[in-house]
């Protein structure tokens, strides 16, 4: 057992590692002078503030965030509230034509989201979306919304069917159990889904770098990217970006991870 619980512990620790690995360079990177060629390996004498500043300042890193924010918070609110919405009848009413609807939502999951890229394209071109929140947005809800409905409709389907029989009882209506009685009890999986939508939305380059053409809508990846040009590449100055943009997410994770894990195992197993 003990042997076992080793085996365990180096085989956790070395996929710790291969994870970690690339955030310790990237900081090493952001915190060294451009004329420094020493190893990436090698954490600086002193450290080099001078790329962050430079960073915020050429890659106008405050109207990225902005853009970010504004696409990541409305893309995660338009698929909690669709999700729980559509949910709640899949799990409620398990009928043939229901299961049907459900089976269509997770073979979505299997469709590689580049595959879709031309298509999606042109559509946002002839609707006038290109470059705009409005056609980002629902690109990020639609390719999002799967996974979430497939996590409330499970974890719904672990509340007891009492509770809605006895509200009904009691006078309320579908609404009003579904606001008032579901979705409280849906805050570990809420939780999840926000960190499973926000994430993706927050480090998205496929569609940001196709759909996103003008300058002041450009997001944090796209203005990472910018620091690599045909011209010339600062990747001390990329890396110092790369590390202001990963700050909110790991925050948001720190924050709230304890409801995380337990709406992954509540929404994913039950």
């Amino acid at each position: 057992m003990k042997k076992h619980k080793l085996l365990k512990f180096i085989i956790i620790g070395l996929l710790c590692g291969m994870q970690l690995i690339p955030l310790y360079i990237t900081i090493t990177v952001g915190l060294k002078p451009q004329t420094d060629i020493s190893s990436y390996w090698k954490l600086p004498s002193s450290p080099y503030f001078q790329n962050f500043i430079t960073a915020f300042q050429t890659g106008n890193m405050l109207r990225a965030y902005g853009n970010t924010f504004i696409i990541t918070v409305c893309s995660t609110i338009a698929v909690l509230l669709l999700a729980t919405m559509a949910a709640y009848p899949l799990a409620r009413y398990p009928s043939r034509f229901n299961k049907g609807v459900k089976t269509f939502f997770l073979s979505i999951m299997m469709v590689p989201a580049l595959a879709l890229l031309v298509p999606i394209y042109v559509l946002l071109l002839r609707l006038g979306g290109i470059s705009k929140y409005q056609g980002i947005i629902p690109v990020h809800v639609a390719f999002n919304l799967p996974l979430a409905i497939f996590m409330f409709s499970n974890f719904i389907k672990t509340i007891p069917s009492e509770l809605d029989e006895a509200a009904l009882i009691d006078g309320c209506s579908v609404y009003s159990i579904f606001y008032r009685i579901i979705i409280p009890l849906l805050k570990p999986v809420i939780v999840s889904v926000i960190i499973l939508t926000a994430v993706p939305v927050w480090n998205d380059y496929q569609y940001s770098v196709y759909f996103l053409h003008k300058s002041q809508m450009r997001v944090i990846t796209l203005a990472v990217a910018s620091f690599f040009q045909l011209s010339g590449s600062s990747p001390n100055t990329a890396a110092a970006a790369a590390l202001m943009g990963i700050i909110p997410v790991v925050i948001l994770y720190i924050v709230l991870q304890k409801y995380f894990i337990k709406g992954m195992v509540d929404g994913a197993i039950k």
